[in-house]
């Protein structure tokens, strides 16, 4: 039985390892025991970076473990709703729609609904407008 990058993960690192020992031991070295261990940046915030990071490239085979490993880190899913809206003006809309594709099993999953997500309203301000006015 192959063990799992993450419980949640669509790719294992036996998966990984029956194509490429080496990249196995790159991704277990370099990934799991170095980087995402390094103290400077939390690895809540990590995880809100690497998500990001993931939609503006459309690398939705990695979204579904890294947005687990970010609500697992206390990302709340108002986070991922905004981050998702927010890369869609800065990545494009098609990169949005692939992160919605991805993520919207991991909330059905974890019974993350509509009350927990940023509401669609108000209308943003319109360019030189001060909210509110």
């Amino acid at each position: 039985m192959s063990t799992p990058i993450s419980p949640r993960s669509a790719i294992t690192l036996e998966d990984v390892r029956s194509v490429s020992p080496m990249l196995a031991q790159l991704t277990q070295d370099a990934i799991v025991d170095n980087m995402w261990q390094r103290p400077t940046l939390p690895a809540r915030e990590r995880s809100m970076v690497t998500l990001a990071a993931l939609i503006a490239h459309n690398q939705t085979m990695a979204m579904q473990h890294y947005a687990n490993l970010a609500l697992d880190h206390g990302v709340t899913p108002g986070e991922i709703s905004e981050i998702v809206t927010h890369l869609a003006f800065y990545a494009g809309w098609p990169n949005a729609f692939s992160a919605v594709a991805a993520i919207k099993d991991i909330f059905a999953q974890r019974g993350i609904g509509l009350d927990q997500l940023p509401p669609a309203g108000p209308e943003p301000a319109a360019p030189g407008q001060v909210s509110g006015e």
